[in-house]
């Protein structure tokens, strides 16, 4: 049973608003949870009716105590007076899943989301967001940002070490907007009532309860894991969140659960029926298939997103007995769960190993025990591995003085490791939250977004660092690091005054440039570099697509799992070399330590960075990370599937996938427009399709949302169908259509890739002739002899096939629409285009004739389904 209210129409009950007042709101909001059964808690009615006296409400309530029917009371008050309100916490697992939550609630049509991967429906009256979206439209809008009412869950991540200011931000410029801030770890919140209520007028109310619903035991246990969760099953404290603190920890202890057997028959039948038709068709699909199928779920930012969500959904059905984790639990993801067991109490936080601040402990641990179904909930923390099995010696050997003389203790890990024990246990358990702690910082995406307001964004910039909530001293290097950066923006051009002539009253005496991008952003923070650099790149050379490639990836995190499979293969391949030469074992080694992974224009991007470091002081501290990820896959024009498949990156699809997406929104907004040839273009619609491909479960979700109880007139059909209509628009089915474009021209590459290089195996894995339809066998039939046989006539006749940047131009790319007899007739892929399409490919080649075309055919409905190019080779033509 979870918290939220189930599926139902609140606002058809409402009466209208001419004679509306918020009592009756009330009234309606009362007699619908009377209805359902449901019984507000006293600090839940406090809050609520708090919140319909029009007071701002800080809420800190355990875990599990109806925080979420708070925020959705605030909801229902805000449409019913035709106002906006947004919801916004930290992660989007949670801003999703919040998202699906109030689409069933309040229908699709009502409810909207931004996280910056994904938008749908943004202009919705109820808007779901992470706390970085919302910064972003307070800096950009101030008090003209819309939204009426402001709801930010999780609020303790206002001391969060790298995002904290994304939630300070809103308290400083959101102005005419009433605030609900939501957490169970708050710690003392004076500081946050008074600035509150100075920054909008309204009372602020603390809500504050310890009383839990459902009640937490707290279990130290000094035996081995397995023997603990053995114990948990037996004694019906299933379905258990064990807490690891790294994916692959997370990953490996699920893998190693598959040889206890947790389920009935009865239970893997229901899970199976319950997955249904879904599809696991990525490279660790299967994998996390045969988990589940065994009732243990895997939930870590590792997992592609679609499979996060039916993780969730299995758990919600309490059809999951173990689930093996990282602690994203703590942020409010809901899985429901009635046991949470750390696997140790240490966490490397970025910069060192610490043991857990008592917030950490308390929002894990707060998210044991299901309102419904458990009378109390269990949170057990395992000693050290080390010390169970130095107590596991010492008791094999008690009676035997012989024995314990010879023990050899086991030692506690060398690296990545604190000391742990029962008074570490006791003091978590008993302390109170550490104090919230500002950390506001200036950046260039700050200074932008104020600069980019109509009002005048100078002075703004000037109010939000007077009225941060840092100390005096503090404020002092804010504003010098704020006139250091506009300095850097102002040289670059990127920033400018605006003419005298041309000011307008209010306006800011300094704005945008207007040559630039509207969505143009320098989120990350070296994002001045890559601008920079990019000026000294000859956009005429063969290579300028693929060295703004890496300039993008250089300022990006290092996703280290990734650039540690790319390292191993770099020392496996040059440990081959060197044994072939017949080098002594000493000197392989020591090459070896020579090795890195591939770091394209290194030297040059050092150097560029070490001068752009020496001429901007605000840049001490941060670090330049030449890598070569994304252009890896562009250059051989690989898949994601393929990548995960090449470098054995099943477990981390998510991590890729992640990655992958800062480099495509680096490219897409911090790439100003005239850096942009039309290979870069093509690069960033190819990563774009891409992460569109891999993961659309937002969305499609959104589409199967049934509103036949929010609609309330029994036309449920017809309501899902009006959903699915909108979501499909117009813009969606062009850009359904350009992804397929771009689809199909990437299959075309990798074969003519594989095809110039001589590797027709590689080239035949790229071709589908037999999956294009019944008439198909008309097709030649290409076979590693012809395709050669194909290779070697060209090449005698006009030279090596060219694969350089000239030969990847759009212009040598056409697409026909496929009429022929031997062809799949059809109306296209749900009416956006032609459902098969003739492409023809001019090649170049060494002699500069130019004159030969390989034709391709393109199914496009099964291209779509499959998520894969459906492609045949009809012909090479001279």
């Amino acid at each position: 049973m979870t918290n939220h209210m189930p599926r139902t129409n609140m606002l058809g009950q409402l009466p209208p608003r001419d004679w509306l007042d918020n009592g009756m709101i009330l009234d309606t909001l009362m007699n619908t949870l009377e209805d359902r059964g449901i019984s507000l808690y006293p600090a839940q009615e406090e809050a609520i009716l708090a919140l319909y006296e029009n007071h701002n409400v800080i809420l800190n309530t355990p875990t599990g105590s109806g925080k979420s029917l708070v925020a959705t009371a605030l909801h229902l008050k805000s449409l019913a007076w035709g106002s906006r309100s947004v919801y916004t916490c930290p992660i989007k697992a949670l801003v999703n899943e919040k998202f699906l939550a109030l689409c069933a609630e309040f229908g699709a049509r009502n409810v909207g989301i931004i996280t910056g991967d994904s938008s749908v429906n943004s202009d919705a009256p109820v808007l779901c967001c992470t706390a970085e979206i919302l910064s972003n439209m307070a800096l950009r809008y101030g008090t003209r940002t819309g939204f009426d009412d402001v709801i930010m869950d999780e609020f303790h991540y206002y001391s969060d070490r790298d995002r904290g200011a994304a939630w300070q931000i809103p308290l400083l410029t959101m102005r005419d907007s009433r605030f609900l801030l939501m957490s169970a770890t708050l710690g003392d919140t004076a500081f946050f009532q008074e600035k509150l209520t100075e920054l909008n007028g309204c009372e602020t109310d603390l809500i504050a309860s310890s009383d839990r619903p459902v009640p937490l035991d707290f279990v130290y246990q000094e035996v081995p894991l397995h023997e603990t969760i053995a114990d948990l099953i037996k004694t019906g404290r299933a379905p258990i969140y064990l807490v690891h603190f790294t994916q692959l920890d997370a990953a490996e202890s699920a893998q190693n659960f598959l040889s206890t057997d947790f389920c009935s028959k009865e239970e893997k039948a229901k899970i199976q029926s319950e997955l249904g038709h879904t599809l696991f068709d990525s490279p660790y699909g299967k994998d996390l298939a045969r988990l589940l199928r065994h009732g243990i779920g895997l939930h870590h930012a590792g997992l592609l997103p679609k499979y996060r969500i039916i993780v969730e959904k299995l758990a919600q059905q309490g059809l999951l007995k173990i689930i093996c984790g990282t602690d994203t639990l703590g942020v409010g993801v809901n899985v429901p769960i009635r046991t949470v067991a750390f696997t140790q109490l240490c966490k490397f936080d970025g910069e060192k190993t610490a043991i857990l601040s008592v917030r950490d402990f308390m929002q894990i641990s707060g998210r044991a025990g299901r309102k419904g179904f458990d009378d109390h909930g269990t949170v057990v923390v395992q000693a050290p591995e080390h010390v169970v099995e130095n107590l596991r010696m010492d008791q094999k050997a008690a009676n035997d003085p012989k024995k314990l003389k010879k023990l050899v203790k086991k030692k506690p890990p060398a690296r990545g490791f604190v000391h742990w024990n029962q008074e570490t246990f006791d003091r978590l358990t008993s302390t109170a939250p550490e104090p919230l702690v500002s950390r506001f910082r200036m950046t260039h995406a700050i200074i932008l977004n104020v600069l980019s307001r109509e009002s005048n964004g100078v002075t703004a910039l000037r109010s939000l660092i007077r009225d941060c909530h840092e100390s005096d001293f503090a404020k002092k290097h804010l504003r010098k690091s704020a006139f250091e950066l506009f300095r850097s923006l102002l040289v670059r051009g990127i920033v400018e005054f605006v003419p005298r002539e041309e000011i307008k009253s209010e306006q800011t005496p300094v704005r945008v440039n207007v040559d630039l991008q509207v969505d143009f952003s320098l989120n990350q923070s070296l994002s001045l570099f890559l601008v920079d650099a990019i000026k000294l790149l000859d956009t005429e050379s063969e290579d300028y697509a693929l060295r703004l490639l890496t300039l993008v990836e250089s300022i990006q995190e290092n996703p280290d799992v990734i650039l540690r499979r790319q390292l191993s293969r770099a020392k496996d391949l040059r440990m081959a070399e060197m044994k072939q030469d017949g080098l002594e074992y000493e000197e392989r080694m020591a090459e070896l330590e020579k090795i890195e992974y591939p770091k394209p224009d290194a030297d040059f991007i050092y150097d560029t960075f070490n001068a752009f470091q020496s001429a901007h002081p605000w840049v001490t501290g941060e670090n330049i990370r030449p890598k070569s990820i994304a252009r890896d896959m562009y250059s051989q024009f690989q898949t994601f599937d393929e990548y995960i498949r090449d470098y054995g990156l099943q477990r981390s699809e998510g991590v890729l996938l992640r990655y992958l997406s800062y480099v495509y929104h680096a490219l897409a907004q911090t790439i100003p427009d005239l850096s942009k040839t039309d290979e870069v273009r093509s690069i960033e619609d190819y990563f774009g399709s891409m992460i569109r491909d891999v993961d659309s479960s937002l969305l499609d979700e959104w589409r199967n949302i049934d509103e036949s109880s929010a609609a309330g007139d029994g036309s449920g059909a017809a309501a899902a169908a009006e959903i699915a209509a909108a979501a499909l628009s117009q813009a969606e089915k062009l850009r359904m259509e350009k992804d397929l474009r771009i689809l199909a021209r990437n299959a075309v590459f990798r074969f003519l890739r594989a095809f110039s290089q001589g590797d027709f195996v590689a080239a035949l894995r790229v071709l589908n002739a037999a999956a294009l339809g019944p008439n198909a066998a008309a097709e030649v039939r290409w076979t590693e002899e012809s395709l050669a046989s194909t290779h070697e006539e060209l090449k005698a006749e006009r030279g090596a096939l060219l694969f350089h940047a000239a030969a990847r131009s759009p212009d040598l790319t056409q697409f026909f629409e496929e009429k022929e007899d031997d062809v799949e007739s059809g109306d296209g892929v749900n009416g956006s285009g032609p459902r098969t399409w003739r492409i023809e490919q001019t090649l170049l080649d060494e002699s500069e004739f130019n004159d030969c075309c390989a034709v391709f055919l393109f199914n496009c409905e099964k291209s779509f389904a499959q998520k894969r190019a459906v492609i045949s080779l009809r012909e090479i033509r001279k």
